[in-house]
């Protein structure tokens, strides 16, 4: 038999990288020496990393609580708490790669550059004698069972080969952005090792707006509103955020947030609607009021004119055109039904939406091995002693804005140190 590995980590990605580092680091702090390997099934490291956050790579939030996630909250709750956003502050600059604040509250590395991240967690693997094994992808993982009950061997059978490791950390990811080497198959090996896995669905991802709407005259244009999502009539979802016009529909911070959640729905068979409030915090009451206001005051300007003082003047136009008035018109000529039509557009305008842009452009993945199903204080199997999972190929999907990140660093952290003691 070949040499037995301490800790193989399948996948090296965010948190497969942050694994075996936190494995490294753990066993070095105990006087010990650790094997530990990386298996990564594409030719190059961190793929996902250099094309996040636009290429500069978003490594957290400021703020990071279990409300910013879907999943079990308790136990994200949990598992958050044991690697916060400090932590992940401190950690990075230990690593040579200070982290800046943007308005937004992201943090970014100082350098504004995704590579700087990357390069730095390479280097510090290669400082730990943690292996890294490109193009091994790994197709099946069987335990040996001997005395007490107690496994005492991986068999990981990859492209390359056989090895042979006492433990493994599954950091595989999802299905987003699979040209980055996440395919899904990592569900199927847990899977024959005993887990469930749950529906999959992208995450973070664009939406595509009916052809012949006017969002392809808006593309480009970025402004605040509100969405609320209505699953059979009921509301779904509600928040504010920046949303953003393109060729083909509608992305930005709030539709990348909510689309999970359209997504969801409509394949549990509900009728969905997306409203969009173009004028976020004020209702249709206080909207019409302020028109009826204008109109007695400013008679003679048109609705083309006074919109575009509350709103970028190509989309006032599309919505005045779409409400079925003429942008020119001038107030004193709006009646009461055309006034009311108008400010249901602004205040509650149906999105259109057709479809997301599928598993190509979706920023992470909806889904995965249920929580309950790992000890979140060891991110260990409760299916398979010996085996941990991390990231991304558990059901927790966090919003937009570096939350993923903080999952994928949190979830290393306390999978390596378990893992390694």
């Amino acid at each position: 038999m070949e040499q037995i590995d301490d800790i193989a980590v399948i996948g090296a990605g965010a948190a497969g990288l942050a694994a075996g580092i936190f494995a490294a680091e753990s066993a070095r702090a105990h006087g010990q020496t650790a094997r530990i390997v990386l298996l990564e099934a594409a030719k190059k490291i961190g793929a996902k990393i250099l094309v996040s956050g636009g290429g500069r790579c978003n490594v957290t939030h400021e703020e990071i609580h279990p409300e910013d996630f879907n999943g079990s909250k308790n136990i994200i709750r949990n598992v958050l708490a044991a690697f916060d956003e400090h932590a992940t502050v401190r950690w990075f600059d230990s690593l040579g790669v200070p982290l800046k604040r943007e308005e937004t509250g992201k943090l970014f590395p100082v350098s504004d550059s995704a590579r700087t991240v990357l390069a730095a967690l390479l280097r510090r693997c290669t400082e730990l004698d943690v292996r890294i094994l490109t193009q091994h992808r790994v197709h099946g993982i069987e335990q040996v069972n001997t005395r007490h009950e107690q496994p005492t061997l991986f068999v990981v059978r990859h492209e390359q080969g056989v090895l042979y490791a006492r433990r493994v950390i599954m950091a595989t990811g999802g299905r987003s952005l699979p040209r980055t080497g996440s395919d899904g198959s990592g569900w199927e090996i847990v899977r024959q090792l005993g887990h469930t896995v749950t529906e999959t669905y992208p995450a973070l991802v664009p939406l595509v707006v009916r052809e012949g709407t006017f969002h392809a005259e808006l593309s480009g244009l970025s402004l605040p509103v509100e969405l609320s999502l209505l699953a059979d009539g009921k509301l779904l979802d509600r928040r504010a955020g920046s949303l953003l016009w393109t060729h083909f529909g509608v992305s930005g911070p709030v539709v990348m947030d909510t689309s999970r959640h359209w997504i969801i729905a409509r394949a549990g068979g509900q009728s969905v609607e997306m409203r969009c409030n173009f004028l976020p915090g004020q209702n249709f009451e206080q909207i019409d009021g302020w028109l009826v206001d204008v109109m007695a005051s400013r008679p003679r300007v048109s609705l083309g004119r006074i919109l575009a003082e509350q709103l970028p003047e190509r989309l006032a136009a599309a919505l005045v055109r779409t409400a079925g008035s003429d942008p020119t018109t001038t107030l004193s000529l709006l009646s009461r039904v055309p006034r009311r039509a108008l400010v249901h557009l602004l205040t509650a305008f149906v999105l259109p939406i057709e479809r997301d842009r599928g598993w190509n452009f979706a920023e992470v993945t909806a889904g995965g091995v249920p929580l309950p199903e790992i000890d979140y204080r060891t991110m260990a199997s409760r299916k398979a002693p010996g085996l941990y999972l991390v990231g991304e190929m558990l059901d927790c999907d966090g919003r937009i804005g570096g939350f993923n990140f903080q999952w994928a660093w949190a979830t290393g952290y306390i999978a390596g140190r378990a893992a390694a003691r």
